[in-house]
Formats: C-alpha cells, sequence, structure tokens
C-alpha cells in the first residue's frame, strides 16, 4: 500500500491543493483539477493508497479546505482501497 501523507496548511487555496494533489497523487494530465475531478479519480484508485493528513485543523479554517475535506472523506468511505487517516502531532489516529 502507498502511504501518502498531506500537510493541510498547504492545502486549503484551491490552486496551490489542485497542483500539490496532482503531483502528489500522481494523477493523470488530463484530470479536471477541481472537487468533482478529485473524487472521480480517488474513487477510481486502482492501487490501495493511505493519505495521511495533518493539521486537519487547517483545512477546517478555510471554505475551500471545509470542502476538500469532505471530498477525502467521502472518496474514502466509498473506496476500500483509499484510506484516509488523520495524524497527530503524537501519531495516527
Amino acid at each position: 500500500m502507498e502511504t501518502v501523507r498531506l500537510d493541510g496548511t498547504l492545502l486549503g487555496d484551491r490552486g496551490e491543493a489542485m497542483a500539490l494533489l496532482g503531483r502528489t497523487l500522481a494523477l493523470p494530465p488530463w484530470w479536471g483539477r477541481n472537487l468533482d475531478a478529485l473524487h472521480d479519480c480517488l474513487t477510481g484508485l486502482e492501487q490501495p493508497v493511505r493519505l495521511e493528513l495533518e493539521r486537519r485543523d487547517a483545512l477546517e479554517e478555510t471554505a475551500f479546505g471545509r470542502r476538500l475535506l469532505r471530498v477525502l472523506e467521502d472518496a474514502a468511505a466509498e473506496t476500500p482501497s483509499l484510506e484516509l487517516i488523520f495524524v497527530s502531532q503524537k501519531g495516527p489516529r
């Protein structure tokens, strides 16, 4: 299983988040760089992925961050090959 660690402080801005997620998750060049396309890519994963999200609180501080968080949670709930873990400073929880 591939593990991808994401820092919520880098995901609150739409443009920055889409660029970072595209690179980090190795999304295909044709993906739409929007939340609907991200959801489609995450729910269509062929290989298992574990997303470890640090600083969830930073995502919750912006409107886009809250929408992104909802997409990540929904995709993980729908996709057996996608695991979403919230990491505290003491480790995963």
